[in-house]
């Protein structure tokens, strides 16, 4: 029997986690989302409470939850503003990929001297024209001795302008498409990194999306984690974790639409009495109810399943995919219910909904999504016990 309840040390790091999002982050979320206000002292609050880096080993500087533990908290920290939750949190697809295969010492270097004091890392990966097809990445890494010189572009890459640790992505050989690419953790002090276009996006706008750019970076094997062509492997394999982490996020931005949409049924009153008496409103807030719940669900059986070690990408794949669509519904019918006051700009789900359509984008597009969980049950990899 899988149980979710939660003992009274959770409880309380949970509605420390609730506090924090409530008296920090939800008074200046709109003003952030307005301005493109990169959150840095929230963050640095974050950093001290232990916030930042949840999933992160004890004995590397985290605060060593679960990963059940760490999605819950991450709700619960989205759902006052996504975009500077993220902020906080947005390190952990970055060091997933190094926790998986680096060696005890690199995870020492990279990770314990990145969580001692506030720091934050990226996950470098996507190109121009290797997106959802990382087999065609052109960022190269060419091996001259003992050493790698990388050159090359990324893109749409979250936290790039910031990021003190970068988790790199580069072929080290074209014509092995995937089996070719390496993965790198790098300093952002390393010469050769430059920042290119930030990016003005349609929400998650208090974080920051930018190209880079890598001009005869010279790293070193102390650089390369989990061996040459492995890269592709440990990019997949973060990006299970990733996809619940968006599950979870999601979630937090559902609930949220959710929750102002009831307060306004119950106080909007239409033909002498609140229009949250009228059946069709009903429908849509059971709807939006039985979604929200539905994604949460998804997520706590799959963090459930990374803690146990039990393989769950096409669970990973699915739990995304359906809490992704589930949050751009529940957002969308939020601002139906709230009508033209839910429509203009400064109004919370206005900017619920732009936010809402970026999770059904990132850590893989819902089609590729899609096509992940269709070959697990295809392949019968799609299963709990």
């Amino acid at each position: 029997m899988i149980d979710f309840s939660l003992n009274s040390q959770q409880k309380a790091f949970l509605e420390m986690a609730r506090d924090f999002a409530a008296r920090e982050i939800k008074p200046v979320a709109i003003e952030y989302d307005r301005e493109g206000t990169y959150p840095e002292e929230i963050a640095k609050k974050a950093h001290k409470l232990g916030l930042m880096y949840t999933n992160i080993p004890k004995e590397y500087g985290g605060t060593g939850m679960s990963f059940v533990e760490h999605y819950i908290v991450t709700e619960a920290m989205n759902y006052e503003c996504c975009a500077i939750a993220q902020v906080l949190g947005i390190s952990h697809l970055a060091t997933g990929a190094i926790m998986i295969g680096a060696t005890e010492e690199q995870k020492k270097k990279f990770i314990g001297a990145m969580t001692e004091s506030y720091r934050s890392a990226c996950f470098c990966l996507t190109e121009p024209e290797a997106g959802s097809d990382a087999g065609v990445m052109k960022t190269f890494a060419e091996k001259k001795g003992d050493r790698y010189i990388v050159n090359g572009l990324k893109c749409y890459i979250t936290n790039g302008v910031y990021a003190d640790l970068l988790c790199l992505f580069a072929t080290m050989d074209r014509s092995k498409g995937t089996k070719g690419i390496c993965c790198f953790a790098i300093p952002r002090n390393t010469p050769g990194i430059k920042v290119g276009r930030i990016e003005d996006k349609m929400g998650h706008r208090a974080m920051n999306v930018a190209e880079l750019i890598f001009e005869n970076v010279e790293l070193t094997k102390e650089n390369l984690i989990g061996g040459e062509g492995q890269g592709f492997k440990l990019a997949m394999m973060a990006l299970d974790r990733g996809r619940v982490n968006i599950t979870a996020v999601s979630t937090g931005i559902a609930q949220k639409a959710l929750d102002e949409a009831a307060q306004y049924a119950n106080t909007r009153v239409q033909f002498g009495q609140p229009i949250g008496n009228f059946q069709g409103v009903h429908f849509m807030l059971a709807d939006m109810n039985a979604l929200t719940m539905a994604s949460r669900a998804m997520y706590l059986q799959t963090g459930w399943m990374l803690d146990n070690n039990i393989r769950c990408s096409t669970e990973a794949a699915m739990a995304k995919m359906f809490a992704s669509d589930a949050a751009m519904k529940v957002t969308t019918d939020a601002v139906q219910i709230m009508a033209g006051s839910g429509y203009m700009k400064g109004t919370v789900v206005e900017k619920l909904m732009r936010d809402a359509k970026l999770t059904q984008i990132f850590e893989g597009t819902n089609q590729i999504n899609r096509m992940v969980a269709g070959r697990g049950v295809l392949t019968k990899t799609c299963k709990l016990f």
